[in-house]
């Protein structure tokens, strides 16, 4: 039967019966709450039993462990890189270096900055060049911060303002520039007057950063004309090439022709000279000569007929020899002797004193009053070949 049935007092089987004399109810919060009040509140000064707060001592050591967190929660570290902006009630106080650092907290504030990172900022879009064209553009700057105070309190925003200065300074010099110089030949130019229009734009501002390169990344014609661009661009190229093979074959031919100049120069000279000793030398032999003459002109005459022959016949091949009592020359072939001597075919030569009669024979058909020292004199030139 349930303890609660009707007829049933409930005293047998309620599970909150009295037991011992004891009440073996559920506890009630209130008693509890005064139970641990009462304990903690003898600890700490008070007077337990009457429900009394924490006294004088147990204040004072609450309040010292509440300084203590205060105290811990105020330790930070500034990193090697960074510089600290310390705030009091939001008011610039000091900077803190690296290291372990202490702040009041509730009342200062560190603001962290880098000064050693460099960053980055781009620009790009469409500008307008000196002569009317449009190009693409695209730009960065990159920089670092060398005042931690200037970059965070002289602007609202440094790396906004450094962005605005970028983008007026991009376009002033490209407005400036012809298409020409921003697409090909310019560049580096226009890069450097960027970064120059840029540092005076930035300069009364106080940023507190240092612009430490400028690139420039590309610039391209827009793409509806973009075929011409191209071709035009091709057709510079082609010129800078043609300039550079002529300059190359102008080094080239240069040397060749100044040598040239030297060696024809060189042989002018050395042919007057040849003329002119030559010259010399014959005067000097004429000058000889004449004392001979005046003394026997006739022998002189008919010495100088013959060396003239000698000089005149010495190139032709063929020999014609005058025999004295006969009305026939004997004609030897010269050329002929000699293809035929080349070709394998025996030839038969005359023989030496055939040679030697022949010259008899003209010895004696010359004029008897040449004197014998003459005669002697001629026979030697002619058997020397008129040397």
């Amino acid at each position: 039967m349930a303890w609660n049935e009707p007829g049933n007092n409930g005293n047998d089987n309620d599970p909150w019966k009295n037991r011992g004399g004891r009440d073996q109810g559920p506890p009630d919060l209130d008693e509890v709450f005064r139970k641990f009040n009462n304990k903690f509140g003898g600890m700490f000064g008070g007077k337990p039993g009457k429900g009394g707060g924490i006294g004088g001592a147990g204040m004072v050591f609450v309040l010292l462990i509440a300084f203590v967190v205060w105290a811990l929660s105020g330790i930070y570290t500034v990193k090697e890189a960074e510089r600290g902006i310390v705030l009091q009630f939001g008011e610039f106080n000091r900077i803190a270096e690296p290291g372990l650092r202490w702040k009041m907290t509730f009342i200062e504030r560190v603001i962290p900055i880098d000064i050693e990172a460099v960053r980055s900022l781009s620009a790009s879009g469409f500008m307008l060049t000196e002569d009317e064209n449009v190009v693409s553009v695209e730009f960065e700057v990159q920089y670092r911060v060398v005042d931690p105070t200037l970059y965070r309190f002289s602007v609202t925003d440094a790396d906004h303002s450094l962005q605005q200065a970028l983008d007026s300074a991009l376009r002033y010099v490209v407005g400036h520039s012809r298409m020409d110089q921003v697409l090909t030949t310019g560049r580096e130019l226009v890069r450097q007057r960027t970064w120059d229009e840029l540092t005076k734009i930035i300069e009364p501002y106080n940023l507190g950063i240092i612009v430490t390169d400028v690139n420039f990344k590309d610039s391209r014609p827009p793409a509806e004309v973009k075929d011409a661009f191209d071709d035009a661009i091709a057709a510079q190229e082609d010129e800078e090439r043609f300039i550079r093979e002529a300059e190359a074959y102008a080094r080239e031919i240069e040397p060749r022709a100044r040598g040239q100049v030297t060696r024809m120069t060189q042989e002018a000279e050395a042919y007057r000279e040849r003329i002119t000793l030559e010259a010399q030398g014959e005067v000097e032999r004429f000058e000889k000569l004449l004392p001979e003459y005046r003394a026997a002109k006739q022998v002189t005459r008919e010495r100088l007929y013959i060396e003239t022959m000698e000089q005149v016949l010495g190139n032709s091949s063929k020999v014609l020899v005058d025999v004295k009592g006969g009305n026939n020359m004997m004609y030897l072939p010269l050329d002929k002797i000699m293809q035929q001597s080349k070709s394998g075919t025996q030839v038969t030569l005359p023989s030496q004193n055939d040679i030697n009669q022949l010259r008899q024979s003209l010895g004696q058909s010359r004029n008897s009053t040449v004197n014998s020292s003459d005669d002697r004199f001629s026979r030697d030139r002619f058997n020397n070949g008129g040397r």
